[in-house]
């Protein structure tokens, strides 16, 4: 038969295919969804994580768990992607998304079993995702005013609230407000807010977490270079650079001959002349502070002290840059092509602190800093690493609200408000369509009762009072309190979130829960050496290993 394509597996390939696929993708997706699902909201259990090396973890962070899991089956895999995506779009929701598209997963099981066939399914989802989103945008979100900073600290509490810091949630709430207004850009009537860039967490372990604070600039891990240098600056001129202040070396294939003896120190009297020029170079411009990131060599810091000018090298080309947005400096590459206008004269004070064991460069009080240093300080190096990144989820949220300026209601109540749309809006859907369309609305309950479960209240009887309450009109905003299981009003209570997380979250959760639904075969080829011993020896030649359908079947 000509033209029909063979696939010829050998017997290492394994393949499985249709329903026992279908049925393990949801499984795997359930059970990544159970192991984060202790970790939603403000009742949330910590997990333990041990990686190969032998360092812990100790975290809630629906991101930082899955990073530390291995897992084999693809689906799982996929789902622990999804973790990551949410983290890095919006940064903050990571435990609701795959909470959320497990449960969607799961709702899909029974119309499987029923002999509904994926695209049938598929189509439905899709269609309430898409009333679900135009839902969330027209009737459950409101404007805010990101102008009025009590209105501002309420939206970041709501995310710290579930956080390990919660108990310091006011002072983690000023920070993350803080370094974000500080690091803001408009530029061209876009609003640029780069907070992995220029808001740096600098953890200093020692002190309480009551220490910690935004400084109004730069803090780095640095020393003067010189004792006899001024390790104190106020106002200073600042100059940047990223070249050597020391002599050029010359390159593998350099060779110098010498004959005479005088030769030798004419050769050390041009290096010497060298450094003297790049000296004078920076000297004409009057700095009192030079930041380099390469070296800095001992004739250059003779040089140096005798102008009375402070030198810190081997600075990292990130924190250069920080420091060129708050103190307003250019970095230069060549000391022959100084201008007074790269100087940096935006700070307000230099200063090398010790603290510990350790001298620490402080660059603060500049005028209108771009960028700024988190400086964290707590007991122990586990609960600085978990302060960093509740913190980091702050930072995201606060970002979040400054770029898309709408909330929705938190404690699950969103999620019922939804629910209650898709429900009303199914029954306007005829066909076969209708029951995975309210089967959306079931998953979306998930939220509240995984809410209600981790503060041990009774799920049934909360979640059914919950459902009559938002039976009624205008009672959009009544959730779940996190801490004691009650039904309140978000209104009242002021939990909200940003409108960009919860619509993040819905479409990746639902887009993977489709992606995963939609593959019927799972084809894994792992070729294994045939063994030298099962190898037969005649006539110096070797067997090839047998095919499968070609009467290799074992």
């Amino acid at each position: 038969m000509y033209g029909q394509p063979i696939i010829v597996l050998n017997q290492n390939t394994k393949r499985e295919s249709g329903k026992k696929v279908q049925f393990g993708n949801i499984n795997a997706g359930k059970a990544i969804a159970d192991v984060i699902r202790t970790c939603l909201g403000p009742r949330s259990m910590l997990k333990m994580l041990m990686d190969p090396m032998g360092g812990i973890v100790m975290t809630n962070d629906g991101n930082a768990i899955l990073r530390e899991i291995n897992v084999q089956h693809p689906a799982a895999k996929s789902m622990i992607e999804v973790a990551r995506t949410q983290d890095e779009e919006v940064g903050d929701g990571t435990t609701s998304v795959i909470i959320l598209g497990g449960e969607v997963l799961s709702v899909a099981e029974p119309f499987l079993e029923q002999q509904m066939h994926p695209t049938v399914i598929i189509s439905a989802f899709r269609m309430a995702l898409e009333d679900l989103l135009e839902t969330l945008k027209s009737k459950v979100s409101t404007p805010v005013d990101i102008t009025n900073k009590d209105e501002m600290m309420k939206i970041v509490k709501s995310c710290v609230g579930t956080k390990f810091m919660s108990k310091w949630s006011d002072l983690a709430c000023k920070i993350a407000l803080e370094a974000t207004a500080t690091v803001a850009l408009e530029e061209g009537g876009r609003k640029e807010i780069d907070i992995k860039r220029y808001a740096k967490v600098e953890k200093i372990p020692g002190g309480t977490i009551e220490d910690s604070e935004v400084l109004t600039g730069i803090m780095i891990n640095k020393d003067v270079v010189h004792p006899k240098m001024k390790r104190r600056i106020e106002n200073p001129r600042i100059l940047l650079m990223d070249c050597n202040l020391e002599y050029k070396k010359g390159e593998s294939q350099t060779n110098i001959e010498i004959s005479k003896e005088e030769d030798f120190s004419k050769i050390l009297r041009m290096e010497e002349e060298f450094i003297e020029k790049m000296c004078n170079d920076v000297i004409a411009l009057k700095p009192d502070l030079i930041i380099t990131e390469k070296g800095v060599s001992d004739l250059a810091q003779h040089y140096l002290i005798r102008a009375g000018i402070t030198a810190i090298r081997r600075v990292r080309k990130s924190d250069n840059n920080r420091i060129a947005r708050a103190c307003g400096g250019t970095v230069v590459n060549r000391t022959d092509e100084l201008r007074e206008e790269d100087m940096g004269t935006g700070c307000g004070l230099f200063e090398v602190r010790k603290i510990g064991d350790e001298y620490f460069t402080f660059l603060v009080n500049c005028d209108n800093p771009k960028a700024c240093t988190i400086l964290l300080r707590g007991a122990s190096k586990d609960i600085l690493n978990e302060v960093e990144r509740n913190l980091q989820d702050a930072m995201n949220v606060a970002r979040n609200v400054m770029q898309e300026p709408f909330l929705v209601p938190g404690g699950g109540a969103a999620e019922m408000a939804l629910a209650q749309a898709l429900n009303e809006k199914a029954k306007s859907i005829t066909g076969v369509h209708q029951w995975p369309y309210r089967a959306v609305a079931r998953a979306l309950e998930v939220i509240p009762r995984t809410l209600i479960q981790n503060c041990g209240a009774s799920t049934i009887r909360t979640l059914t009072a919950l459902r009559a309450k938002h039976a009624q009109a205008d009672s959009r905003s009544w959730g779940v309190d996190g801490e004691t299981g009650n039904i309140v009003d978000m209104k009242d209570y002021g939990v909200w979130e940003p409108y960009s997380v919860k619509a993040q979250v819905y479409k990746t959760a639902i887009e993977t829960a489709i992606l995963l639904l939609r593959i019927d075969d799972i084809v894994s080829g792992t070729k294994k050496q045939m063994d030298a011993l099962n190898a037969p020896s005649g006539g110096g030649h070797s067997a090839p290993p047998p095919q499968g359908g070609e009467g290799g079947e074992e």
